[in-house]
C-alpha cells in the first residue's frame, strides 16, 4: 500500500478517506498489473473506476465543507484543483466507454490517478494541516 504517514494532515476524517482513496487505487494498480487474461481482470476495474468516480466526490466534498470550517484561505484555488480533477476522471470514463477499456488507456489512467493523488494529498492538502496546526497554536 502506498499511504504514508507523512501525508497525514492531522485531521481523523480526511485522512481516513486518504487512506481509503491510497489503498483503493494501489489495489486498482495490482489487478492492472497481474499476469491474469484482460477479459478477467474487466468487471473488477470497471468496479474500481466507477468507485473512484464516486468516492472522489464524497471526499472533495468533506474536504471543502472542512475548509470552509476552518476558514481555509485557499478555498477556492484547491476547490479548482478538485474539479478539474473530477473533470478529468470523468472523461477518462467518457473516452473508455466511448473506445473500449483497453489495458494502455487503463494503465494510462492509474498512473495519472496515482501521480495526482501523491501530488494534491502529499503537498496541496498538507498545507491544510499547516493552516489548523498553525491556527491552533494562536488561539
Amino acid at each position: 500500500m502506498m499511504w504514508k504517514e507523512r501525508y497525514r494532515i492531522g485531521v481523523e476524517l480526511i485522512d481516513e478517506q486518504h487512506k481509503e482513496l491510497f489503498h483503493r487505487l494501489s489495489k486498482f494498480i495490482g489487478i492492472v498489473q497481474n499476469d491474469e487474461e484482460w477479459e478477467q481482470k474487466l468487471d473488477e476495474v470497471k468496479k474500481t473506476l466507477n468507485f473512484m468516480q464516486e468516492y472522489v466526490v464524497y471526499h472533495f466534498d468533506d474536504e471543502e465543507r472542512y475548509q470552509e470550517e476552518i476558514n481555509y484561505p485557499d478555498i477556492e484555488v484547491h476547490k479548482r484543483v478538485h474539479a478539474e480533477f473530477k473533470e478529468e476522471i470523468n472523461e477518462y470514463a467518457r473516452i473508455l466507454e466511448e473506445e473500449g477499456f483497453t489495458e494502455e488507456k487503463i494503465q494510462e489512467l492509474g498512473a495519472r490517478l496515482m501521480t495526482w493523488l501523491i501530488m494534491h494529498v502529499g503537498k496541496a492538502d498538507q498545507k491544510i494541516g499547516e493552516y489548523v496546526k498553525a491556527r491552533e497554536g494562536v488561539q
